[in-house]
């Protein structure tokens, strides 16, 4: 059977990350192992971590990128999945992961998207609508392929060793799962699942101010792998 490690980077989140781990423990098919990278909480996070039995790692460089490099450094396991603290995976997660890659050898990653269960109706539509709706779609454009989604995707162990030496792991104000997929190499092959879906938290949009940052960091990312990452050229290069 294939050994699935699930890495979860927190940060001050010990209420959600105590549900995310509840939510991993009733699935179908369970992780052989859980990484949750604390990323200098002040409370409780370590410890909920802990009592659920999950392994605890370190990382005191703020910032969901170095959190996530480090848990993808440290698991051990021939899938790495990933969702973030305030995830609700459902039961059938894990299990669904697992049936695509044994599937389909030659995937490499395998992305779904997010489903907000708080905030107002409005918010909910607009994130749905605009935000996870808009980013496939542009992304898939500018990639030529799916773009990762970083609160639910999961990669074969090899993609991560492969490209962790060129990712901008280092750097706080970008998108992870963005450049993440921007470095992956030719060959490599994402998977979109509509059907692989989690429950994701509508905090970042409940102000204007956290939509702005994430739309900043969108910019950033991009702007940081131009020209060499311009849509045309990987049409060239990855054909």
């Amino acid at each position: 059977m294939t050994s699935i490690s699930v890495v979860v980077p927190a940060r001050n989140d010990a209420v959600m990350l105590e549900r995310c781990l509840a939510d991993l423990q009733a699935g179908l098919r369970l992780p052989d192992e859980i990484v949750v990278v604390d990323n200098g909480s002040t409370d409780a996070t370590a410890a909920v971590a802990r009592a659920a039995g999950a392994r605890v790692v370190v990382e005191p460089t703020v910032g969901i990128w170095p959190a996530a490099s480090a848990g993808y450094d440290a698991a051990s396991g021939q899938l790495i999945a990933r969702l973030d603290a305030d995830s609700r995976p459902g039961v059938d997660w894990l299990l669904r992961i697992e049936a695509a890659f044994a599937d389909a050898p030659d995937i490499d990653l395998l992305t779904g998207p997010g489903d907000f269960y708080d905030g107002n109706a409005l918010v909910r539509r607009l994130g749905q609508t605009l935000y996870i709706g808009g980013y496939f779609w542009a992304m898939t454009i500018w990639l030529g392929h799916a773009p990762v989604f970083g609160s639910n995707f999961a990669m074969r162990r090899d993609v991560w060793r492969r490209v962790r030496g060129s990712v901008h792991r280092e750097l706080r104000e970008i998108h992870d799962d963005l450049d993440l997929s921007l470095h992956l190499e030719p060959g490599q092959v994402v998977r979109y699942d509509d059907g692989l879906r989690v429950g994701i938290s509508a905090r970042p949009f409940s102000s204007w101010t956290g939509l702005g940052r994430r739309l900043s960091w969108a910019y950033a990312t991009l702007r940081m792998h131009l020209p060499e990452e311009a849509p045309w050229r990987r049409r060239v290069r990855y054909g």
